[in-house]
């Protein structure tokens, strides 16, 4: 029940801090303009490097957590690794204010191309970037804690009020004191201060008292270390895989036309947040049943949460592959910005799809302390990527990167995961592809293609609307009825149950 709880509360909490973050961005790409949004891009691409400095802090809180919940830990124990990791973690975060204070004249004369911006305005904003990547910083080590206590309800409470604080209060900012860049920097960096400060306050509420206050412990490092090192191993490939397109491309395209993949690159993680809850929930779960070895209920939870994952995901992900032009177009307004960014929205959420997929066997792969595998896997991706980009976008542009990202799920799909299912859960690799995947996917293409065809002749802005949410109900419902697990559950549902029955007799 608490899986299912958490799995809720995530999507309830994640769906409106998406919200937050998608409902605004035509405000932004108003009031600042398609080059000053590529600033934001190039702000989540410096905060996604940021997590590599973790040293795999926040995923080994997370489990550490959970298997405190397990009893695998003391009190004391577990209020030491946290006081811990909280003192190397807030001298991380005074470290990158310096670096990327010091580096923000550079990047903005140096390595981006500004264009109409000017460059005193790129560098203040980075610098300002600075600052807001290092409070979020240590948010992540309170988040980590907060899911591995599977304190998830308050979390999602907690972030869906702060993304409210952070996207309206920023539009606020540009529309009544400053339409600038540095301006809606300044107030993300408030927003920060204020998430920092509840969710430290929440963490320690939460963990049993102790006598004598906590201290910093070189054991509890010790007692880690093997997991946190793969995980920094991991964390590094994995940045390299998701993050080197937008480096190289800030560097080899304008920021204009690096604003237009960024504004792709952030419809599609859309799919990210719709996966990550799933994998939130049930990863603290997975970790007790791998402790416990208790194979078949392991087994049983990841195939649903697999399923769940693809169901939730191949609706969204279908329209933005197959009526890309058609969404951007009914959500911006603006049909040239639009015929710009559907090509690469297509092929970045079928490579960002293709890698949610992906998240319930990596979360299987941590449950098991199997941090090392990702790690062989990631070393051989990135050695094919980075040549492929580097290639692929002088000739193509920017749409070379996309089909790079879309390649390299693929492999993932079809080589990596043989690997890993020879040795976790190996009788289960058939049904993962053909029940897990193939069945929802394929009922959810079915029905996206109906409302493809529906909407390939022009409608007014309220009818694409409702179309495109019927699509997605429609999708969604398919998908889930053609998923042996979830369909078991549908029906366990009243007045599914009820209706069962009654056809039964």
């Amino acid at each position: 029940m608490s899986v299912r709880r958490n799995v809720v509360a995530n999507y309830l909490g994640q769906g409106w801090t998406a919200l937050m973050q998608f409902a605004f961005v035509p405000l932004y790409l108003s009031y600042l303009g398609v080059e000053a949004f590529g600033l934001i891009g190039v702000f989540t691409m410096l905060q996604a490097w940021m997590v590599l400095l973790d040293l795999g802090m926040t995923p080994t809180l997370n489990r550490e957590m959970a298997r405190f919940t397990a009893g695998s830990h003391s009190a004391r124990s577990i209020n030491d690794l946290l006081r811990t990791l909280e003192w190397i973690c807030i001298a991380m975060a005074a470290g990158i204010v310096l670096v990327i204070w010091g580096a923000s004249g550079w990047l903005a004369s140096d390595w981006l191309q500004p264009g109409a911006l000017p460059v005193s305005s790129v560098a203040d904003a980075i610098a300002l970037m600075g600052i807001v990547i290092a409070l979020r910083f240590v948010e992540g080590i309170y988040r980590g804690a907060l899911m591995g206590l599977q304190r998830q309800v308050f979390f999602n409470a907690f972030n869906a009020l702060n993304a409210t604080l952070r996207a309206a209060g920023a539009v606020a900012v540009l529309i009544w004191l400053s339409p600038t860049i540095e301006a809606f920097f300044i107030w993300q960096a408030c927003a920060s201060l204020f998430a920092v400060a509840g969710l430290a306050l929440a963490t320690h509420r939460t963990l049993p008292a102790i006598d004598t206050a906590a201290r910093f412990s070189k054991q509890a490092l010790l007692d880690v270390r093997h997991f946190a090192g793969g995980m920094i191993a991991t964390t590094l490939l994995a940045l390299l895989l998701t993050q080197i397109d937008k480096v190289l491309l800030s560097r080899l395209i304008s920021l204009e036309a690096f604003g237009y993949y960024t504004l792709a690159a952030t419809v599609a993680s859309a799919l990210t947040l719709l996966a990550t809850p799933v994998t939130q929930a049930v990863y603290p779960r997975l970790t007790e049943l791998a402790t416990t070895e208790d194979g078949d209920a392991l087994a049983d939870l990841y195939h649903r949460s697999a399923q769940a994952v693809t169901v939730l995901c191949a609706p969204p992900a279908l329209i933005m592959i197959l009526l890309p032009e058609v969404l951007l177009r009914t959500w911006t307004g603006d049909a040239a910005l639009s015929a710009h960014t559907a090509p690469l929205l297509a092929l970045l959420a079928a490579g960002t799809f293709l890698n949610g997929l992906m998240y319930i066997p990596y979360m299987l792969q941590l449950a098991h302390g199997w941090s090392g595998f990702a790690v062989r896997v990631n070393l051989v991706a990135v050695t094919l990527l980075i040549p492929a980009i580097l290639w692929a976008t002088p000739r193509y542009g920017a749409t070379g990167a996309a089909w790079a990202w879309v390649a390299l799920n693929i492999g993932y799909m079809t080589i990596g995961m043989h690997f890993m299912y020879r040795r976790l859960l190996p009788a289960e690799k058939v049904s993962w592809y053909v029940k897990d995947i193939l069945s929802p996917l394929a009922a959810a293409a079915l029905a996206t293609c109906v409302f493809a065809f529906i909407l390939s002749e022009p409608f007014g802005t309220v009818l694409t609307v409702c179309l495109l949410g019927l699509c997605g109900l429609m999708a969604l419902l398919a998908g889930a009825f053609s998923a042996d697990r979830l369909r078991q559950r549908l029906f366990d549902i009243w007045p599914l149950s009820a209706a069962r029955r009654a056809f039964d007799h």
